[in-house]
């Protein structure tokens, strides 16, 4: 039963969904909520700090201020489009090393440095999760449409990561689990541009996903560590 936790990108769509949804649960104890700019809280167990996840430095400020051990670190951060110049590619001649980078940054590197400086904060003797928003798209073994290159990439490049860190921690934090999860199709700003054809019943709120994703997490056991798990439980391939 999750006693701590800490949500990264508690301010996007997903991140407050499943803030909210762990602050329903009366056995949450302190929910440290990660934004650019926090917004200040009437409930004494959530405790709002800044972090830049392309700044390494506010995420080690961020687990300093964290007082540990955590039961769970939930990174709900992630970009597809931002503009005219961050946009899915339909072709490789789209490809653009800037906007290639910048999908990376965000994540795949965003990610992986919070895992840096959050993993250590996981409880040695008894359950932790470690978990990161990632998607089906990232799939290899699952890719049969190609296409949206470079965010393809950098969730794919995420999921490795994950599993890498499954393997280190099973040596320290045996019963510590590192997950990806799918949150399905969310009605939010990310995926907007990108509903049509969805069927009404695939098109998750916020608040359905995150209860669907709270639900997945409460249910993985520590040989699961490593995998990525859609909305419904399902494991997705590599």
């Amino acid at each position: 039963m999750t006693k701590r936790a800490v949500i990264f990108g508690a301010s996007g769509g997903m991140g407050a969904a499943v803030a909210e949804r762990l602050a329903q649960d009366p056995a949450i104890e302190r929910l440290y909520l990660g934004s650019r700019q926090p917004a200040p809280q009437t409930d004494a167990r959530l405790v709002p700090f800044p972090f830049d996840l392309t700044d390494e430095a506010s995420i080690a400020a961020a687990a300093a201020h964290v007082e540990g051990p955590v039961d769970l670190v939930f990174v709900a951060t992630g970009v597809l489009h931002q503009g005219p110049m961050l946009a899915p590619e339909k072709t490789y001649r789209a490809l653009d090393a800037q906007a290639m980078a910048a999908l990376f940054a965000v994540n795949t590197i965003g990610p992986a440095l919070i895992a840096r400086h959050f993993l250590p904060l996981l409880p040695r003797d008894g359950r932790g999760v470690f978990a990161a928003l990632s998607a089906r798209v990232g799939s290899i073994g699952d890719n049969r449409l190609g296409g949206w290159h470079s965010y393809r990439a950098s969730k794919a490049a995420l999921n490795m990561l994950l599993a890498n860190f499954a393997i280190e921690l099973r040596r320290t934090h045996p019963q510590a689990i590192v997950a990806g999860l799918h949150p399905g199709t969310v009605d939010s700003a990310l995926s907007a541009p990108f509903q049509r054809g969805v069927a009404p019943e695939k098109l998750f709120t916020p608040a359905q996903s995150a209860a669907y994703l709270v639900d997945v997490l409460d249910r993985l056991r520590p040989e699961d560590s490593g995998g990525i798990f859609a909305w419904d439980g399902a494991r997705i391939p590599y």
